[in-house]
């Protein structure tokens, strides 16, 4: 099985429970995490004071931030079982099954690409698909993924139990604010936490005389 194969079982089996990360819920009901709460509501205030534009977002999991965008919304997620929970969660927006790496969408079909916790898995590969997916169809991107803090490496493999008793390994790197902004190119720092940070970038298509 390939790593995107994984992460796409993965995250299926996960759909059902994804949201007990968010909520400190399930799996996650002892962890201690200071601060949480308080970071977790600093971002869906940045989400929901983005302008109203047509978004697509990428990796949409459950609808959870989804929810706090504004605009004409299409969510695309892998997984089926995602996009069940996002499209009841969300029933103004579009929800599509769709790989984030070979988006099934026209060029220039968006304002702005959104998305949540979906490039800290991607592999230097991957990560240049994606982002050239990107300038593709939108001509911005804003991008919330997890915090550089104590405790955990830039870059690391994990191992993620699910509440089936079944193990899984995940790729994960986690970001300083300034950091994925320089990523991105020119971005700018919309929150950066303990937990969380959030970039927007512009999307410069590639110079054709660099091709």
């Amino acid at each position: 099985m390939s790593d995107l194969e994984s992460m796409k079982e993965y995250y299926d089996r996960r759909a059902p429970e994804y949201d007990d990360w968010y909520l400190g819920t399930g799996l996650y009901v002892s962890r201690q995490r200071p601060g949480w709460e308080e970071e977790l509501w600093e971002v869906e205030r940045v989400v929901a004071d983005l302008s109203p534009m047509r978004t697509v977002d990428v990796a949409c999991g459950t609808g959870f931030l989804t929810r706090f965008l504004r605009g004409k919304i299409v969510g695309l997620d892998q997984s089926a079982r995602m996009i069940e929970i996002a499209a009841w969660r969300v029933p103004g927006g579009r929800f599509v099954v769709g790989d984030g790496l070979a988006l099934p969408f026209k060029d220039g079909s968006f304002g702005r690409l959104f998305t949540s916790h979906f490039y800290g898995h991607l592999n230097p590969g991957e990560r240049d698909r994606f982002l050239a997916e990107a300038r593709r169809v939108a001509d911005e991107i804003i991008v919330v993924d997890s915090a550089l803090r104590d405790g955990v490496e830039p870059e690391e493999t994990q191992e993620r139990l699910l509440s089936d008793g079944t193990h899984h390994e995940v790729y994960k790197r986690y970001f300083t604010a300034e950091g994925l902004a320089e990523e991105l190119g020119a971005g700018k720092v919309l929150f950066s936490g303990t937990w969380f940070v959030a970039v927007g970038a512009r999307l410069a298509a590639p110079d054709p005389k660099t091709q």
